[in-house]
């Protein structure tokens, strides 16, 4: 089978194609939001491969939490190419593939996997990192900067610009196409955010009469 990974979750953002389970190429970019270019990428890493836009069978998508709306234009791309080619598509938290991540560049024991929440918190899971590879010991939360536990390892995009000795570790589109086995086909409109927060809206006032 031959797969494309999105994530674009962070500032460091990647694709990556996979085929029968084996990484063969991957496109990373650095920089904020407005200077993605998503398409630019999948042409270079599908030409790297020598694999056609229409032999992707399956494509999954680094779900969050992070940059919302470079998440949401992963999850966009990857719809269009569903109703386009039917392709099969998945979602994999980009926390999981942050801790992964890391145990594959050799870091053990438990670590924090921290993600910028905005607003002075954090996303914040605890993983367990072993030479037989990593597992979950407590699911993602917001919560403040004083709650992460300085006793175990800090990890994640960025996270240097709060906690000095923090490690970064982006998420990469290479690792999650790894970690998509596991994962069931989802179905088109069953891709979401990770997203902690309660939505809220505030309504609009009324124009004023001139």
């Amino acid at each position: 089978m031959k797969l494309l990974a999105l994530e674009f979750s962070s500032t460091q953002r990647s694709v990556a194609v996979a085929c029968n389970g084996v990484h063969v190429r991957e496109a990373i970019e650095s920089g904020r939001g407005n200077t993605m270019q998503p398409f630019a990428m999948i042409e270079s890493v599908l030409t790297d491969a020598n694999v056609q836009r229409g032999e992707i069978e399956r494509i999954v998508i680094g779900l969050g939490p992070g940059s919302y709306a470079g998440i949401r234009a992963g999850i966009a791309l990857a719809q269009g190419w569903h109703l386009a080619r039917n392709v099969q598509l998945a979602g994999v938290s980009s926390a999981e593939t942050i801790a992964a991540q890391a145990q594959a560049e050799g870091l053990r024991g438990r670590a924090n996997v921290v993600i910028d929440a905005q607003r002075g918190e954090f996303y914040c899971g605890i993983w367990e990192l072993s030479d037989g590879g990593h597992r979950e010991i407590e699911p993602l939360r917001i919560v403040s900067r004083e709650a992460i536990a300085a006793s175990a390892l800090i990890i994640g995009p960025e996270v240097t610009k709060w906690f000095a000795d923090g490690r970064i570790i982006f998420p990469r589109a290479s690792m999650l196409a790894k970690l998509d086995q596991p994962h069931p086909a989802m179905d088109n409109s069953a891709l979401e955010p990770i997203y902690l927060r309660e939505t809220s809206f505030a309504k609009a006032p009324p124009p004023r009469e001139v």
